[in-house]
């Protein structure tokens, strides 16, 4: 299976996840944003990069690549994602029907791949463990300005009373 074949069954996965959570997805035509997918909820609107992770056999772990890859007739680029790209990545593992749901602040700090482990032999659980089956983060995402926002117009300001 071909990696962009791998891609569109990723992005599937992902859309098809969201819209059984009761989110409104929008899916931009073409690939040359920086994200692949959105979600609009009550006027808010997050930015979503999927990627698709592979097993590495020798290793025993799944592996995802933190960087954007871009392709001309002559050469394969790959650049490093940045905060203005995109507001979570969402990691599919296919032959888990896994999610990981990353913060872009978390996942652009990647310089080159993920290492996510699914064996609970470590002592120790891998960082990225944290992220996994994460969908509440897009909610706190969505609402997170306007909590922000009634918390600040909720607060006592100085030299008042709250009555």
């Amino acid at each position: 299976m071909d990696t962009k074949l791998k891609a569109d069954i990723a992005e599937s996965a992902v859309m098809t996840e969201l819209l059984k959570r009761g989110l409104r997805v929008l899916h931009p035509i073409g690939d040359r944003l920086p994200y692949d997918l959105g979600i609009d909820s009550r006027g808010r609107f997050l930015r979503l990069q999927v990627k698709s992770a592979w097993f590495d056999k020798k290793a025993k772990s799944y592996v995802v690549d933190a960087r954007r890859t871009k392709t001309n007739r002559r050469r394969m680029l790959r650049k490093h994602y940045t905060a203005a790209d995109f507001d979570f990545a969402i990691i599919y593992l296919a032959d888990l029907n896994a999610f990981y749901v990353m913060p872009v602040s978390v996942f652009s700090k990647y310089r080159g791949t993920i290492t996510l482990i699914e064996t609970e032999k470590r002592q120790r659980r891998p960082r990225s463990a944290q992220y996994r089956e994460r969908w509440d983060l897009l909610s706190d995402g969505l609402f997170s300005r306007k909590r922000l926002k009634d918390n600040l117009s909720n607060s006592v300001k100085p030299g008042f009373r709250k009555g």
